[in-house]
């Protein structure tokens, strides 16, 4: 693993979209799994142009609301995708489109649903003993998704990208997590599902990083030698950050 100093975690910043919110799994196989239960007859090729659209499309216009919640994102991210598809003839009727972005949107939600009722806990639990930043690529809505997800009370402070102006995997925006922890960065312990957007800028900017590995966009897996751990579960992280305590020092929680 890792060669940074085997010190006490005195503060945790979290990713927030394929960590908290799916654990583990990419948003776009999570969408991708939704369109075949729902049997969008599309090929994951078709679906992959129509996810990179949609998401495009929402980094470039200003669609989402501070006020939206994630149903509504999820009802957005979808009906673009849905019309992107029609457009091109891969979807029988514009009407058709708009009830398959809706199934999809809502089976979606279901998801981070079920999700959450493993996640929540795991973050409240180290919210008790450690401050915990959240650091996330969002629309600028992260706020009101995290009060009505019931995860508000567990962070001391939110870096969004839309509202900082720098996106992951710019390291920067680690930065601007650690100086909201107020801790040395070696100190920091940073989780998230991406290895590319998460663990390398992380370790960049000396934090200490685990990885939570699952389903991802592409297939280049990074390297597991690189992070400190690799977890397949957010329900994983208690146990493993106690052993690194232990081993540093402090008592497990």
């Amino acid at each position: 693993m890792s060669n940074i100093a085997n010190n006490l975690i005195q503060g945790v910043i979290f990713d927030y979209g394929g960590t908290i919110d799916t654990d583990a799994m990419h948003w776009a196989e999570v969408l991708w799994r939704s369109y075949q239960g729902n049997q969008v007859p599309v090929d994951k090729e078709s679906f992959r142009q129509a996810y990179v659209h949609g998401e495009r499309t929402l980094a470039r216009e200003p669609l989402v609301k501070p006020t939206h919640d994630f149903h509504q994102v999820l009802r957005l991210k979808t009906g673009i995708q849905m019309r992107y598809l029609w457009e091109r003839g891969l979807l029988p009727s514009e009407e058709e489109a708009a009830r398959m972005a809706e199934r999809v949107a809502d089976d979606c939600h279901q998801v981070v649903l079920h999700t959450l009722e493993r996640t929540r806990p795991v973050v409240a639990h180290l919210a008790a003993m450690y401050p915990l930043v959240l650091v996330s690529n969002f629309y600028g809505n992260i706020q009101h998704i995290l009060r009505q997800y019931g995860l508000s009370d567990s962070f001391s402070q939110v870096i969004e990208s839309s509202v900082v102006g720098v996106r992951k995997p710019d390291p920067a925006i680690f930065r601007l997590g650690v100086e909201a922890l107020g801790l040395p960065a070696s100190s920091v312990l940073v989780v998230g599902d991406s290895f590319t957007k998460d663990i390398l800028p992380a370790r960049s900017v000396g934090c200490r990083t685990v990885w939570l590995k699952g389903v991802g966009w592409t297939q280049d897996e990074g390297d597991e030698h690189v992070p400190d751990g690799v977890i397949r579960s957010l329900v994983e992280l208690p146990v493993w950050m106690a052993s690194q305590q232990a081993v540093a020092g402090r008592p497990p929680q």
